[in-house]
């Protein structure tokens, strides 16, 4: 089990986020005995970093931070275990309940009936079968586990939960195999129930089997744990007039075919009292979420690592949401990770959203939303699989952003990476006016980088440096946005860069181990030119095909030597290895010079960013 990193305090109502990340530093503290506990978890590094968010009850708490360079098996490690309970069991020793239209009974012990209510007051397995237009309930002080077999069993209330645990250790809800089950309840709940879901548990719950069942929340939630929910197998089916599915401790889903439709949140974890809690953890399985809020909540820590997952959330990327109200796809207060498995998401706001750290290091992420793609404040670090985020206002945006590997495009109306914390501070380029914040820094080291923007491409209010991979721009085409737009220092050292937009704000990164080739048209070119680059000897080191106008291009590879006189040509053809309509190589046949560059050089009439000359 983790150990506690969450700190709890009744302060002011608002949300606040300590930038100062670098590792994983477990801490507690308890405002009415002014305690302090301290200690490491699973992560191999440490961080000072903390999250400050709003509590439920118009309070805030307060959480260590974890990086994004922290692993999903690293932040699981560290959470609390589940505790699920067996599918198997052994026939003879079952209690069969045979469910009767308004009554029922059961041909051993453990089981009480009184009228339409069904009690099971032992430990043990029991299997149910029939029609019930009432309720069960599982009432037991017994710590041993309890098994409920629904077999061939459709459970409705007009007045409760058609399933309610209300004291037990551990119970599954097994799916006898070729079994169709249902359980549906009341319209309506008082404000003091002790249940509120179709299937509502204060016990730890494990759903498990090959049947189906179909959950119908008429009055609230439809499956409900306030303890730990783990769904490992079955084809499940949950509509709810609230939320779909809520593991207040954690949901794990290792497998099965889960289908949530919900009017609030999809599936959901809202445990603020404990940092180890409050998880969403999926790796397995078919997720399939349409919600009228966010998709998947989790209060502390969301990791996906395999399975497929697909979330609509808030009627998808074209709606419009009240003030007052959250439709994201993904959303956690601490740490978001993506390492395996297909997800797609369509979300009225960001596809994903943490208050701390995004990572995705595998699988394919792919993202249309309403407002940011990916968001995480403090960091947001690719590092492998495929991100296409294919509509949104803002892309990638964070504090700190990393591209260390994988495969990124991004399609945005606004920046498509924004390096930001937040402050409100607005891009402009080198020596626009606009100071660089400190702490604030896009990285991109490996992988390749395709980014189409209506505002700034590659946007810092900080620093932004390029080490490796390959980074390509196209946009804007309007004089108010530049395809790089860095208010601090920006290098390249390593990998390939082509920007190519407007000429009103165009910035160039200083070229120290590689050069850089800046130059401005003499008009602005339509989508669809192509640009060839070719060295002073005339072989083409570059071709490039734009899908938007521009006038304005930058490009830095290993093959620019700084002092050079390099050629644009427009026409030809692209050719070589060609990622995002940039090849490394091409054909000048038909290519008529357009301008020349030397590298390091700012063309005539300046480029806001350029640097002096570097090397090679």
């Amino acid at each position: 089990m983790r150990t506690p990193r969450i700190r709890r305090a009744a302060l002011a109502v608002g949300a606040a986020l300590t930038l100062a990340i670098t590792g994983c530093t477990a801490a507690a503290t308890d405002t009415t005995t002014a305690t302090t506990a301290a200690a490491t978890s699973a992560t191999t590094t440490t961080t000072t970093g903390t999250i400050t968010t709003e509590t439920s009850d118009g309070g805030t708490v307060t959480y260590d931070a974890v990086p994004s360079s922290t692993s999903a098996e690293e932040v699981l490690a560290a959470d609390e275990t589940t505790a699920s309970v067996d599918a198997e069991y052994d026939a003879a020793d079952a209690v069969t309940v045979t469910l009767s239209g308004d009554t029922a009974t059961a041909d051993g012990d453990g089981v009480t009936v009184d009228g339409t209510t069904v009690t099971i007051t032992a430990a043990g397995t029991y299997v149910l079968t029939g029609t019930l237009a009432g309720q069960v309930v599982v009432d037991t002080a017994d710590t041993e586990d309890v098994r409920i077999v629904l077999d061939g069993a459709s459970i409705t209330s007009s007045t409760t939960s058609a399933l309610a645990i209300t004291s037990a250790e551990n119970v599954a809800v097994v799916l006898a195999d070729g079994t169709d089950n249902a359980l549906s309840d009341t319209s309506s709940y008082a404000e003091d129930s002790e249940v509120s879901a179709a299937l509502d548990s204060s016990a730890d719950l494990t759903i498990t089997g090959t049947g189906s069942l179909t959950v119908t929340g008429h009055g609230n939630d439809g499956i409900s744990s306030s303890d730990g929910l783990v769904i490992e197998s079955g084809t499940i089916t949950v509509t709810a007039v609230d939320d779909g599915i809520r593991g207040k401790d954690h949901i794990v889903i290792s497998g099965g075919t889960v289908t949530v439709t919900a009017g609030g949140d999809g599936l959901k974890s809202d445990n603020e009292e404990d940092a180890d809690r409050g998880y969403i953890s999926i790796s397995d399985g078919a997720v399939t979420v349409t919600a009228g809020a966010d998709g998947i909540q989790a209060q502390t820590d969301l990791a996906i690592t395999g399975g497929t997952v697909d979330v609509t959330a808030g009627g998808g990327s074209g709606q419009t949401v009240a003030e007052d109200a959250s439709a994201k796809a993904l959303k956690a207060e601490v740490w978001i990770g993506i390492e395996g498995g297909t997800v797609t998401l369509d979300a009225a706001e960001d596809g994903i959203n943490s208050n701390g750290a995004v990572r995705v290091s595998g699988g394919t992420v792919t993202i249309a939303a309403g407002d940011d793609g990916v968001h995480g404040d403090a960091e947001l670090l690719i590092a492998g699989g495929t991100v296409d985020v294919t509509t949104s206002n803002e892309g990638l945006e964070s504090a700190v952003i990393t591209i260390s590997d994988g495969d990124v495009q991004v399609t945005s109306s606004d920046d498509a990476i924004n390096g930001s914390d937040g402050s409100g501070s607005s891009g402009g380029g080198m020596g626009g006016g606009d100071q660089a914040i400190d702490g604030v820094s896009v990285t991109i080291s490996g992988g390749t980088t395709v980014l189409d923007a209506g505002g700034d491409g590659l946007d810092s209010n900080g620093s932004a440096t390029i080490t490796g991979g390959v980074v390509v721009v196209n946009g804007p085409s309007g004089n108010g946005n530049g395809a790089l737009d860095v208010n601090g220092d920006f290098t390249i050292t390593g990998g390939t860069l082509l920007a190519a937009g407007s000429s009103g704000m165009a910035v160039a990164p200083t070229g120290t181990d590689q050069s850089v080739i800046a130059a401005t048209f003499d008009s602005v070119q339509a989508a669809g030119t192509v640009v060839q680059i070719s060295a002073a000897d005339g072989t083409v080191i570059a071709s490039f095909a734009a899908t938007k106008d521009f006038q304005s291009l930058v490009y830095s590879s290993a093959d620019v030597v700084a002092g050079e006189t390099y050629t644009l040509s427009v026409g030809g053809d692209v050719a070589g290895t060609v990622v995002g309509g940039l090849g490394d190589a091409g054909s000048t046949e038909g290519a008529t010079a357009a301008t020349t560059a030397v590298a390091g050089e700012q063309p005539a009439g300046g480029m806001g960013g350029m640097g002096g000359p570097g090397g090679r």
